[in-house]
């Protein structure tokens, strides 16, 4: 498959509806789940030499991504590039409610080797951007320079919108509309949708929950 537009990355992908919780804290009605896009590295292969090709000119000396599938292709963009490779690893705090909870933490055998680095940041989806929040955050931290958020599928605004604001350049292979709604604003709260909690499983991966969500369906 050579084609990497969005409705190429879905056939990737397995998409169910619902009403859900999202890492992020929000609502949506489709989830994605992710678990298995990188089984088949030829199938991603197209998407992943694209998003490289984004970010080479933003000279970057590392690419980091949080666990699991963020890190997966942070180490597949960091081979391309040939530049070094840092994971982070997820963190939800016991108190419920609010938004963007979630800490995603450096391990100590990296702390030194950021420090001072222009890395880019990447993972497989983008929405709210729970995951590239916490992972940005972390490097920051730890001295790094995060000049570039990556994604293979951007969803909506809200996370793109959050990195420009950070003057943080945001690469996208694909990216759709879609639907993130504040609980307090949700239309299958009103009518009385069950809500599914994502945040806890396993399900979609390092936004593992952060929506690994789409829109609608067009009619």
């Amino acid at each position: 498959m050579n084609a990497t537009d969005a409705a190429a990355f879905l056939t990737l992908v397995n998409a169910r509806r619902g009403h859900f919780l999202l890492e992020s804290g929000h609502h949506s009605q489709l989830w994605l789940d992710l678990d298995a896009l990188f089984a088949e590295p030829n199938r991603i292969a197209p998407f992943v030499a694209k998003l490289a090709k984004a970010i080479q000119p933003h000279a970057v000396s590392s690419v980091c991504g949080p666990l699991l599938g963020g890190a997966f292709l942070a180490q597949l963009v960091a081979l391309a590039l040939g530049v070094e490779f840092c994971f982070t690893e997820r963190v939800m705090p016991r108190e419920s409610g609010g938004l963007y909870r979630a800490r995603y933490l450096l391990p100590a055998a990296f702390t030194a080797r950021v420090r001072n680095s222009r890395i880019a940041i990447v993972d497989d989806v983008m929405s709210a951007g729970s995951a590239l929040r916490g992972t940005f955050a972390e490097l920051r931290a730890h001295g790094a320079q995060p000049v570039v958020a990556g994604a293979l599928l951007v969803l909506g605004s809200a996370g793109a919108s959050h990195f420009v604001d950070q003057g943080v350049a945001v690469e996208a292979v694909a990216r759709e509309k879609y639907d993130l709604w504040l609980p307090s604003g949700c239309p299958l709260c009103s009518s009385g949708v069950p809500l599914e909690h994502m945040a806890g499983t396993a399900q979609g991966d390092t936004e593992a929950a952060d929506a690994k969500s789409l829109p609608p369906a067009s009619s």
